[in-house]
């Protein structure tokens, strides 16, 4: 096809085709990510030739990366905070690791992260050669707050926790934990990539951000409960210029330094990600977020029927169950300890939970 050319009309007849091998999203409980919210997908379209990675030569596009910072430090209790827009929590985390080493300068440098922690840490420390400590959780499958304090030593760059665990959706004891962080003058980084756009939003938020004087960095992911189109990730930093320790010289570009991991990035989801929080503001995330609290607390119920117990009392919308086997055609994940997990995301409507308790309790019959 590539040294002829085709037809377009066979071209997207052959990409259709492929589409048709994705999974439905009806049937998708296991993804932290949604369907993009329409709002999202019309500023994505818009902006889907920008280049933040010359941001000089878009300078609309620019501002409005700073206008999504902006939103998040608002959100986050630091309207000042520094930050940029990553490809997500994996890049996020990455630079929050390697802004931490740079401001740390012990030779033997190690990380303290819970066991619950996001894969991205492990690439993270294997790049940038740090020692990573692992701390057990306790039985609500939160990090242990005694435990990290006993690993930390004068080579300790940095802390980790984490708002809205990828396996079990609980948020580790942050204020605990930033205040230990505070004592000893630690780095802390809270990977907030999937909680971020939760916690905020619940009847009774969880203190986890720049509200917490031991904070130093966070991870948020607009793709995931922001419905923005993919990637769409944030690190903020508490100090509003703590990034330009990482500048390295950029001599051809519109602007002469840059921090940011990645060279070329796209301005497209940064424009659908503030569309979304513009367009529903606080109210409607409330909204959106109180539904699926509602759809996972139906599902642990449903499934209580069934005698399946729940392997925790999730403090977002992730559920997980004592169970080894979920019904076809619907696509859960299973944790490291084997228990079934589903994430009620926004596309996970009241319908699909009834449809899958009912598929379950047809399975057991």
């Amino acid at each position: 096809m590539l040294n002829k050319g085709c037809t377009e009309a066979d071209l997207f007849s052959f990409l259709a085709s492929k589409k048709r091998e994705d999974m439905d999203h009806r049937y998708i409980l296991s993804s932290m990510c949604t369907l993009p919210h329409p709002v999202a997908v019309r500023a994505h379209d818009m902006f889907m030739e920008t280049n933040l990675g010359d941001p000089g030569l878009f300078p609309g596009t620019a501002s409005l990366e700073r206008l999504l910072i902006e939103r998040f430090g608002t959100l986050f209790h630091k309207p000042d905070a520094g930050g940029y827009a990553t490809s997500g929590g994996t890049e996020s985390n990455l630079q929050a690791l390697r802004l931490a080493k740079a401001l740390c300068h012990t030779k033997a440098q190690n990380v303290i992260v819970p066991q619950s922690a996001h894969f991205s840490f492990k690439k993270a420390c294997d790049i940038l050669s740090i020692e990573t400590r692992s701390v057990p959780l306790g039985p609500d499958k939160r990090m242990d707050v005694d435990a990290a304090a006993e690993l930390i030593d004068r080579n300790t760059i940095a802390l980790v926790a984490v708002a809205g665990t990828t396996e079990y959706g609980m948020v580790d004891p942050i204020a605990d934990l930033a205040k230990i962080a505070d004592q000893h003058g630690i780095f802390f980084h809270v990977d907030a990539a999937f909680g971020g756009m939760v916690i905020p939003f619940l009847d009774n938020p969880i203190p986890f951000d720049f509200s917490l004087p031991g904070v130093t960095t966070i991870a948020v992911d607009p793709h995931k409960m922001g419905m923005s189109t993919i990637p769409a990730g944030c690190l903020l930093t508490r100090e509003p210029d703590m990034l330009d320790v990482l500048n390295i010289d950029t001599p051809y570009l519109t602007v002469k330094k840059e921090y940011t991991l990645a060279g070329t990035r796209p301005g497209a989801p940064v424009a659908g990600a503030l569309a979304v929080l513009d367009y529903l503001g606080s109210e409607g995330m409330k909204a959106i977020v109180a539904g699926c609290m509602k759809n996972t607390r139906r599902l642990i119920a449903g499934m209580e029927t069934y005698g399946v117990r729940a392997a925790t009392s999730p403090d977002v919308n992730v559920a997980t169950f004592v169970c080894d086997k979920a019904p076809a055609p619907w696509r859960v994940s299973w944790t490291r300890a084997g228990h079934m997990r589903i994430v009620c995301m926004p596309h996970v409507t009241a319908d699909c939970i009834e449809a899958f308790l009912s598929d379950f309790g047809d399975m057991h019959a």
